[in-house]
């Protein structure tokens, strides 16, 4: 695949990406880390927040932690791909970004960024595990994020316990969200794999995104 305007292709991590492919994950991570951070000050109502705070600090925040969420999702897609010998490339999806940003503005958000389209023959099993990658890393990442939401009291820093809560927050709920069983989200295919499996990480995924989040609160509370 060719390479796109000044971003050229490369290997990184014994994995290759397209010129294309970088520019597309440069834009979604740029996209979801607005939007996260629209959203969790309440949307067009935490303005004031956001500029009380200089806004810089709080995009660096929303970058930091929906970006490691976005990306590590997408790239365990990718790398189970290539495990199972698939040409696969991340592809955004610009009208679901600017969805993801505009309904951030409203105070909710609609995260489906783009995918990762792999070609080649697979078995259900293969395409389920493909599948399944991205949000089981998202999972493991709640437990990456969980020592700064430990430490940040304890250093007496506001802003790396909101680095931990958020993080949290973010990846219990791509999580949930992508193995919603509906469309070209992650959990149709799951689904279509192995019901047990599914229900297995599904479940719990909910449990947490919305006890921890919309019940809990977390990451909306903080200096902004």
């Amino acid at each position: 695949m060719s390479d796109s305007g000044t971003f050229r292709g490369r290997r990184i991590a014994g994995l290759y990406f397209s010129g294309t492919e970088l520019r597309d994950l440069l834009v979604a991570w740029l996209a979801l880390g607005v939007a996260f951070t629209f959203f969790f000050v309440n949307g067009t109502a935490g303005f004031d927040r956001l500029l009380a705070a200089g806004v810089v600090l709080p995009l660096l925040v929303g970058l930091l932690t929906a970006g490691i969420a976005f990306l590590l999702h997408e790239i365990a897609h990718k790398v189970v791909a290539v495990r199972y010998d698939q040409i696969a490339e991340f592809r955004a999806d610009n009208g679901m970004l600017f969805l993801a940003v505009m309904s951030s503005l409203l105070g909710f958000i609609f995260a489906a960024p783009g995918a990762v389209h792999h070609r080649g023959r697979l078995t259900n099993r293969e395409h389920g595990h493909i599948a399944l990658a991205g949000p089981v890393v998202n999972l493991l990442l709640t437990l990456v994020f969980l020592p700064a939401l430990l430490l940040g009291p304890v250093v007496g820093s506001p802003v790396i316990e909101l680095i931990g809560s958020r993080g949290i927050a973010i990846n219990v709920f791509l999580a949930a969200f992508n193995l919603i069983p509906y469309g070209p989200l992650d959990g149709k295919t799951v689904l279509g794999w192995s019901k047990p499996v599914w229900a297995a990480v599904f479940v719990p995924s909910v449990l947490l995104a919305v006890g921890l989040v919309f019940v809990g609160g977390l990451g909306f509370g903080g200096p902004f």
